[in-house]
Protein backbone atom coordinates (compact mmCIF):
# COMPACT_ATOMS: atom_id res chain seq x y z
CA UNK A 1 0.00 0.00 0.00
CA UNK A 2 2.94 3.14 1.19
CA UNK A 3 4.68 2.06 -2.09
CA UNK A 4 1.45 2.43 -4.11
CA UNK A 5 0.94 5.55 -2.80
CA UNK A 6 5.18 6.73 -3.02
CA UNK A 7 4.52 5.66 -6.84
CA UNK A 8 1.92 7.25 -7.48
CA UNK A 9 3.54 10.60 -5.94
CA UNK A 10 7.08 10.00 -7.77
CA UNK A 11 5.40 9.04 -10.91
CA UNK A 12 3.11 11.86 -10.96
CA UNK A 13 0.33 9.07 -11.90
CA UNK A 14 -4.09 9.34 -11.26
CA UNK A 15 -5.15 6.56 -8.85
CA UNK A 16 -6.73 5.20 -11.85
CA UNK A 17 -3.63 4.30 -13.50
CA UNK A 18 -1.44 2.38 -11.05
CA UNK A 19 -0.31 -0.81 -12.31
CA UNK A 20 -1.64 -4.58 -11.79
CA UNK A 21 1.01 -5.24 -9.72
CA UNK A 22 -0.31 -2.97 -6.85
CA UNK A 23 -3.15 -3.38 -5.01
CA UNK A 24 -6.69 -2.31 -6.20
CA UNK A 25 -6.80 1.73 -6.56
CA UNK A 26 -9.63 1.88 -4.46
CA UNK A 27 -7.85 -0.45 -1.96
CA UNK A 28 -5.06 2.43 -1.90
CA UNK A 29 -7.04 5.20 -2.06
CA UNK A 30 -9.00 4.08 1.12
CA UNK A 31 -5.99 3.94 2.73
CA UNK A 32 -4.26 6.94 2.02
CA UNK A 33 -7.17 8.49 3.25
CA UNK A 34 -6.69 6.77 6.26
CA UNK A 35 -3.11 7.83 6.59
CA UNK A 36 -3.65 11.23 5.53
CA UNK A 37 -7.09 11.63 8.11
CA UNK A 38 -4.48 10.03 11.56
CA UNK A 39 -1.78 12.48 10.07
CA UNK A 40 0.73 9.15 9.49
CA UNK A 41 2.80 10.41 7.32
CA UNK A 42 3.81 13.65 9.12
CA UNK A 43 4.18 11.60 12.41
CA UNK A 44 6.99 9.20 10.42
CA UNK A 45 8.77 12.25 9.20
CA UNK A 46 9.19 13.31 12.98
CA UNK A 47 10.33 10.04 14.24
CA UNK A 48 12.80 10.00 11.08
CA UNK A 49 13.77 13.32 11.25
CA UNK A 50 14.70 12.68 15.10
CA UNK A 51 16.92 9.67 13.75
CA UNK A 52 18.84 11.14 11.47
CA UNK A 53 19.71 13.86 13.21
CA UNK A 54 21.33 11.79 15.74
CA UNK A 55 22.73 9.57 13.24
CA UNK A 56 24.11 12.67 12.22
CA UNK A 57 25.73 13.30 15.53
CA UNK A 58 23.41 16.30 16.86
CA UNK A 59 20.52 16.48 18.79
CA UNK A 60 17.25 15.18 18.18
CA UNK A 61 15.07 17.98 18.11
CA UNK A 62 16.24 21.30 16.63
CA UNK A 63 17.19 24.93 18.00
CA UNK A 64 17.09 26.80 14.58
CA UNK A 65 15.30 26.31 11.33
CA UNK A 66 14.33 28.39 7.77
CA UNK A 67 11.33 28.93 6.54
CA UNK A 68 10.06 30.23 3.39
CA UNK A 69 7.03 29.71 0.94
CA UNK A 70 6.83 28.15 -3.18
CA UNK A 71 3.51 28.61 -5.11
CA UNK A 72 2.83 26.12 -7.49
CA UNK A 73 -0.42 25.77 -10.05
CA UNK A 74 -3.77 23.66 -9.25
CA UNK A 75 -5.00 21.48 -11.39
CA UNK A 76 -8.55 21.36 -12.72
CA UNK A 77 -9.22 19.09 -9.49
CA UNK A 78 -10.40 22.47 -7.71
CA UNK A 79 -9.87 23.05 -4.27
CA UNK A 80 -9.08 26.10 -2.34
CA UNK A 81 -6.54 28.32 -3.89
CA UNK A 82 -6.14 32.09 -4.97
CA UNK A 83 -3.67 34.31 -6.90
CA UNK A 84 -0.24 35.29 -6.28
CA UNK A 85 0.42 38.87 -7.27
CA UNK A 86 3.93 38.95 -6.25
CA UNK A 87 5.06 35.30 -8.37
CA UNK A 88 1.88 35.62 -11.10
CA UNK A 89 0.88 32.46 -9.88
CA UNK A 90 -2.56 30.99 -9.37
CA UNK A 91 -2.69 28.36 -7.39
CA UNK A 92 -1.59 27.65 -3.54
CA UNK A 93 1.78 28.31 -1.19
CA UNK A 94 3.66 25.46 0.26
CA UNK A 95 5.17 27.02 3.41
CA UNK A 96 8.04 24.80 4.88
CA UNK A 97 10.00 25.16 7.86
CA UNK A 98 13.13 22.73 7.75
CA UNK A 99 15.90 22.55 9.69
CA UNK A 100 19.37 23.99 9.14
CA UNK A 101 19.96 20.72 7.38
CA UNK A 102 17.01 20.84 5.06
CA UNK A 103 15.17 18.09 6.94
CA UNK A 104 11.11 19.30 6.93
CA UNK A 105 9.70 20.29 10.11
CA UNK A 106 6.18 21.13 9.74
CA UNK A 107 4.70 22.10 6.43
CA UNK A 108 1.61 23.61 5.37
CA UNK A 109 0.07 24.52 2.17
CA UNK A 110 -2.39 26.90 1.58
CA UNK A 111 -3.79 29.15 -1.20
CA UNK A 112 -1.30 31.32 -2.73
CA UNK A 113 -2.89 34.76 -2.00
CA UNK A 114 -2.69 34.49 1.48
CA UNK A 115 1.08 36.80 1.81
CA UNK A 116 3.99 35.47 3.70
CA UNK A 117 3.69 37.31 6.80
CA UNK A 118 0.33 35.49 7.65
CA UNK A 119 1.24 32.65 6.73
CA UNK A 120 4.39 32.36 8.63
CA UNK A 121 2.31 32.85 12.39
CA UNK A 122 0.27 29.77 11.83
CA UNK A 123 3.54 27.78 10.48
CA UNK A 124 5.58 28.94 13.55
CA UNK A 125 2.42 28.57 16.49
CA UNK A 126 2.45 24.48 15.06
CA UNK A 127 6.13 24.24 15.30
CA UNK A 128 6.22 24.70 18.97
CA UNK A 129 4.65 21.48 20.60
CA UNK A 130 6.17 19.15 17.87
CA UNK A 131 9.90 21.62 18.07
CA UNK A 132 10.07 23.42 21.55
CA UNK A 133 13.33 23.92 21.74
CA UNK A 134 13.99 26.27 18.16
CA UNK A 135 14.88 29.55 19.50
CA UNK A 136 16.02 31.45 16.24
CA UNK A 137 14.15 31.09 12.48
CA UNK A 138 16.00 32.71 9.30
CA UNK A 139 13.87 34.55 6.27
CA UNK A 140 14.10 36.29 3.50
CA UNK A 141 12.81 40.25 3.88
CA UNK A 142 9.05 38.91 3.16
CA UNK A 143 8.68 38.08 6.90
CA UNK A 144 9.75 41.30 8.05
CA UNK A 145 7.14 43.03 10.65
CA UNK A 146 6.00 42.55 13.55
CA UNK A 147 2.97 40.35 12.38
CA UNK A 148 5.82 37.71 12.55
CA UNK A 149 7.49 38.53 15.27
CA UNK A 150 5.01 38.70 17.67
CA UNK A 151 3.26 35.30 16.59
CA UNK A 152 5.60 33.44 18.80
CA UNK A 153 8.12 33.54 21.20
CA UNK A 154 11.16 32.24 18.27
CA UNK A 155 13.51 34.98 17.51
CA UNK A 156 12.89 35.85 13.17
CA UNK A 157 16.42 36.86 11.73
CA UNK A 158 15.99 38.19 8.67
CA UNK A 159 18.77 37.56 5.48
CA UNK A 160 19.16 40.54 3.54
CA UNK A 161 20.82 40.65 0.02
CA UNK A 162 24.19 42.58 0.22
CA UNK A 163 24.09 45.92 -0.91
CA UNK A 164 26.10 45.63 -3.67
CA UNK A 165 24.87 42.88 -4.76
CA UNK A 166 24.41 42.36 -8.56
CA UNK A 167 22.00 39.11 -10.03
CA UNK A 168 21.48 36.07 -8.59
CA UNK A 169 24.06 35.25 -5.41
CA UNK A 170 23.19 32.14 -2.58
CA UNK A 171 21.85 33.43 0.64
CA UNK A 172 23.61 32.16 3.66
CA UNK A 173 20.74 29.82 5.51
CA UNK A 174 17.90 30.80 2.91
CA UNK A 175 19.19 28.12 0.18
CA UNK A 176 18.67 25.11 2.56
CA UNK A 177 14.91 25.37 2.04
CA UNK A 178 15.47 26.23 -1.41
CA UNK A 179 16.85 23.10 -1.79
CA UNK A 180 14.29 21.33 0.06
CA UNK A 181 11.97 22.28 -2.34
CA UNK A 182 14.06 21.51 -5.11
CA UNK A 183 14.57 17.65 -3.39
CA UNK A 184 10.30 17.37 -2.87
CA UNK A 185 10.05 18.69 -6.80
CA UNK A 186 11.51 15.42 -8.73
CA UNK A 187 8.33 14.04 -7.54
CA UNK A 188 6.09 14.69 -10.61
CA UNK A 189 2.85 14.82 -8.34
CA UNK A 190 4.32 17.78 -6.95
CA UNK A 191 5.14 20.03 -9.66
CA UNK A 192 1.46 21.47 -9.46
CA UNK A 193 -0.98 21.14 -6.89
CA UNK A 194 -3.50 18.65 -7.86
CA UNK A 195 -4.85 17.65 -4.39
CA UNK A 196 -8.48 19.01 -4.24
CA UNK A 197 -8.48 19.15 -0.18
CA UNK A 198 -5.41 20.77 1.84
CA UNK A 199 -5.10 17.72 4.10
CA UNK A 200 -4.47 15.35 0.80
CA UNK A 201 -1.75 18.37 -0.22
CA UNK A 202 -0.67 18.43 3.30
CA UNK A 203 -0.10 14.56 3.36
CA UNK A 204 1.64 14.27 -0.48
CA UNK A 205 3.71 16.92 1.10
CA UNK A 206 5.00 14.90 4.14
CA UNK A 207 5.06 12.03 2.13
CA UNK A 208 7.52 13.16 -0.46
CA UNK A 209 9.98 14.25 3.19
CA UNK A 210 9.59 10.66 4.74
CA UNK A 211 11.05 9.23 1.13
CA UNK A 212 13.65 11.87 1.66
CA UNK A 213 14.29 10.88 5.17
CA UNK A 214 14.19 7.25 4.03
CA UNK A 215 16.75 7.23 1.42
CA UNK A 216 19.07 9.38 3.72
CA UNK A 217 19.22 6.76 6.28
CA UNK A 218 19.27 3.87 4.51
CA UNK A 219 22.01 5.64 1.93
CA UNK A 220 24.50 6.00 5.46
CA UNK A 221 23.16 2.79 7.90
Amino acid sequence: IVNAIFYCLRGGIGWRLLPSDFPPRGTVFRWFCLFRDMCLFERMNHVLLMRDRERAGRSASPTAAVIDSQSVKTCESGGPSGYDAGKKVKGRKRHALVDTDGRALVLYPHPASIQDRDGAGPILQASRRPFPFIKKVFADAGYQGPRVAAATDIAVEIVRRKPDQTGFAVQPRRWVVERFFAWINRNRRLWKDAEATIESATAFLYAAAVMILIRRIARLA
